[in-house]
């Protein structure tokens, strides 16, 4: 779910507001989108995904928020860590992005079970 907006981060550009499937960002008169609706969070990672600045923490608790410290979050070297693993912008070639590849997943799984 959806947890933190790091505003010294954002650069306003929106992108969280537009992708997110579930309305849950407000855009605000100045400075960063606000978390309106954090209830309507599919914890779906797509804000996070499509943040190139890095200022979105989304926590893998699905169901309810998880208070979380932003020290701690700043600290940890998680802001970014679902687009660098997924191998997206600068991280592309870099880190393969093989959660996109089920089908080789199957495929391996039906030749074992052959």
């Amino acid at each position: 779910m959806i947890e933190l907006v790091i505003a010294e981060r954002c650069t306003a550009c929106e992108r969280c507001i537009e992708v997110c499937p579930s309305n849950v960002f407000e855009p605000t008169a100045s400075g960063p989108p606000a978390i309106a609706r954090q209830e309507d969070c599919q914890t779906c990672f797509m804000c996070e995904l499509y943040c190139t600045a890095d200022a979105l923490y989304v926590a893998p608790n699905a169901e309810r928020p998880e208070p979380v410290e932003r020290a701690a979050v700043l600290a940890s070297g998680l802001l970014g860590q679902y687009r660098r693993d997924s191998g997206w912008d600068e991280w592309q070639g870099l880190y393969p992005n093989e959660q996109w590849l089920m089908e080789t997943v199957f495929r391996r799984a039906a030749e074992v079970a052959r």
